[in-house]
């Protein structure tokens, strides 16, 4: 009878730890994946300026593709998801800190973005890329995208590198095609 009541009490001692624990993991992730969190630091507002004027934003169907879903895996993968978040924010806020602004080299940065941004990023909203029936070039070209040819490694950013993140003086706004 011991026994059980040591297991019991060690079983309700884990709840009482790892729920508030498990709760202000949670409560951070969600409160530091905001567009508006990434842009209270001054590095990174010149690039949430851009995204707020594109078609990221601003689009027909009402959708808004926030940082996270672009920079960072699917938060239904989530350790993958927990560790690049943890990764890319320590890393910026340790430039913040060592480079400052005058050390933050916005090309450098943007480059090395669009080399990260992984195919099955832009997947996972822009699914049916296949069918784009007044457009035959775009669609073999995504064609060669999703079925390459052994050495022909190619990224969405390759063609698509100038819709977000580009200095605009007016708002880019994408209208839903009639069909």
């Amino acid at each position: 009878m011991k026994k059980y009541l040591y297991g019991a009490i060690l079983v309700v001692l884990g709840i009482v730890i790892a729920f508030p624990l498990f709760s202000m993991t949670y409560y951070t992730m969600v409160r530091t994946s905001t567009p508006h969190f990434c842009a209270s630091c001054h590095e990174i507002q010149p690039a949430y300026n851009d995204w707020k004027v594109s078609t990221h934003t601003n689009n027909a169907r009402g959708v808004v593709v926030d940082c996270m879903d672009c920079h960072l895996p699917a938060p239904h993968d989530t350790f993958n998801f927990f560790f690049a978040k943890t990764w890319h924010g320590a890393k910026d806020v340790y430039a913040h800190f060592t480079e400052g602004p005058e050390g933050y080299d916005r090309a450098k940065n943007r480059a090395a973005a669009y080399r990260n941004i992984k195919n099955d990023q832009c997947q996972k909203c822009h699914r049916n890329i296949l069918y784009i029936p007044a457009k035959r070039g775009a669609m073999l070209a995504h064609r060669s995208v999703l079925y390459p040819r052994p050495g022909y490694d190619k990224q969405c950013t390759d063609c698509h590198r100038n819709l977000v993140h580009v200095r605009r003086p007016f708002y880019s706004y994408l209208q839903c095609s009639q069909q």
